[in-house]
């Protein structure tokens, strides 16, 4: 025996098995690495909890996980639904399979101005990065959730003094096929609620924010028609599901409202 064939290692992963069961995903999640994400100011860097699998054969005894983890640190561009697609791809190409999924989750940082006194935080919002291949084609969705204000349409029509209000998360997942900013999401979710939130606030601006909501009143209801206006007008928007939660300030359970719809060609 030569050296060479101690060399030649048997692929077991890519042998025959004969229990003859597909399975619909196998490969890799938990995996946390830094990325870089496109933004209205260039690249961001952040940190993704990622999962990426593949369909296997049911004549095929395992993948090959060690290409998961090879290609997502091969990727030095900003992540984007367009590069998203090129990943697959890519991964669908390393792994021979005919079916994926790839999932990024992510903190994005937005910098903002508070209304009044115009000092400056930054806020962070959940982002998702989804792809899913399936009989030739990719969709890709891009999901961000944001938290803002909403202030009781009621309370404020039967109390005399003041409304209760609430912290709300109002998320968007929006199917697209072309790169659509991060960035014009949340503006969608704020520019719909009583008011938007600031990570750091003058009285100045309390007082503001206080009166915006106040003369903005909106149910949960109000919420997720509002934004699901605002993805029916935007073209680059092929499906959504908008979803808002309060987190009521007098009750010790939330609110929930969701609207799913995809347009037609007509829209």
């Amino acid at each position: 025996m030569t050296n060479n064939d101690l060399m030649v290692l048997p692929d077991v992963q890519s042998s025959l098995d004969r229990r003859n069961l597909p399975i619909e995903k196998v490969g890799v999640k938990g995996i946390k690495a830094p990325i870089l994400v496109k933004s209205a100011a260039g690249a961001q860097h952040t940190v993704a909890d990622i999962e990426m699998y593949v369909a296997l054969p049911a004549d095929k005894k395992g993948t090959h996980m060690s290409r998961f983890w090879t290609l997502i640190e091969s990727v030095n561009k900003p992540f984007c639904p367009v590069l998203l697609t090129d990943v697959m791809a890519q991964m669908l190409s390393s792994l021979r399979a005919d079916a994926g999924y790839i999932r990024l989750v992510f903190p994005y940082f937005i910098e903002k101005k508070a209304p009044v006194s115009g000092l400056s935080s930054t806020m962070n919002y959940r982002v998702e990065l989804i792809a899913e291949a399936k009989d030739g084609h990719t969709t890709i969705t891009q999901k961000v959730a944001a938290p803002v204000t909403s202030l009781c349409p009621c309370s404020k029509e039967i109390s005399k003094y003041g409304a209760h209000n609430q912290r709300s998360h109002v998320t968007i997942a929006a199917e697209v096929d072309t790169n659509f900013p991060i960035d014009k999401q949340v503006e969608m979710i704020e520019s719909s609620a009583s008011c938007p939130v600031w990570g750091l606030l003058k009285r100045s601006d309390e007082k503001y924010v206080t009166e915006k909501a106040y003369e903005n009143p909106k149910f949960v209801e109000d919420l997720v028609r509002d934004v699901a206006l605002r993805c029916q007008d935007e073209p680059a928007i092929k499906a959504f599901v908008v979803e808002a939660e309060n987190f009521e300030s007098i009750h010790n359970h939330s609110a929930y409202a969701c609207i799913t719809h995809r347009k037609n060609l007509e829209d």
